[in-house]
């Protein structure tokens, strides 16, 4: 198995419950600011079904239209997804995606055999996958077992007005805007979801929850 270092990663808390959380961080990590790796957001919440819980990290920001047909999935990036379950603030499971031939494989939920800044990636369990969706091509969704799945360009759902922000910042305005200017409007992003059941990941109670990108050394 190949070693992997982080990139980025982003941890937020969650409870497994009625819950909607948000990480967001735009091309601010300077080892992965720019690359294939860069993460932008890290969203979790309640499935539309409430015993499942979704996932979501989106990648590879700032993508113009004109440019978003020939963006990809890199193959040397994992996307891992770790929750612990203990608050210990280590991973206890993880469900890891990686691309490979026009498809998103999904491994796990699972225990994972290293922690913190390497991955094995768990060919040993189970074993998902959804062909990745063409940029202007209806969704694609992948149903296996107990997982839902989404590997695609969609436009990024992140708001945020830096330019008020800026202002604020600068001592020059006291808030926002109501309504603000979208920084992101019209630009896309790579997005990886998975809907998996909550009684995969521990059912009930609290769980500390990250997505980390590492790349192959």
């Amino acid at each position: 198995m190949k070693k992997s270092k982080i990139l980025l990663g982003t941890v937020i808390i969650a409870i497994v419950g009625l819950i909607t959380v948000v990480a967001a961080d735009h091309i601010e990590a300077p080892a992965a600011k720019g690359t294939t790796a860069d993460i932008t957001d890290f969203y979790a919440f309640q499935g539309e079904d409430t015993s499942n819980i979704v996932f979501v990290a989106n990648v590879q920001g700032l993508l113009a239209p004109s440019a978003t047909a020939a963006a990809s999935f890199d193959e040397n990036v994992l996307v891992e997804f770790n929750i612990d379950t203990n608050n210990d603030n280590v991973e206890d499971l993880v469900i890891q995606a990686i691309p490979r031939d026009g498809k998103m494989y999904f491994f796990g939920p699972f225990s994972p055999s290293a922690t913190g800044l390497t991955s094995n990636i768990g060919f040993a369990s189970t074993q998902s996958s959804v062909a990745i969706t063409n940029y202007g091509a209806s969704a694609t969704v992948g149903n296996e077992n107990g997982l839902k799945m989404f590997a695609g360009p969609r436009d990024d759902p992140f708001f945020m007005d830096f330019a008020r922000y800026g202002e604020i910042i600068a001592g020059n305005a006291t808030g926002f805007n109501d309504p603000g200017s979208d920084t992101f409007k019209g630009t896309n992003v790579l997005s990886i979801v998975v809907e998996v059941p909550k009684s995969r990941i521990g059912g009930s109670g609290t769980i500390n929850t990250w997505v980390e990108t590492k790349v192959k050394q």
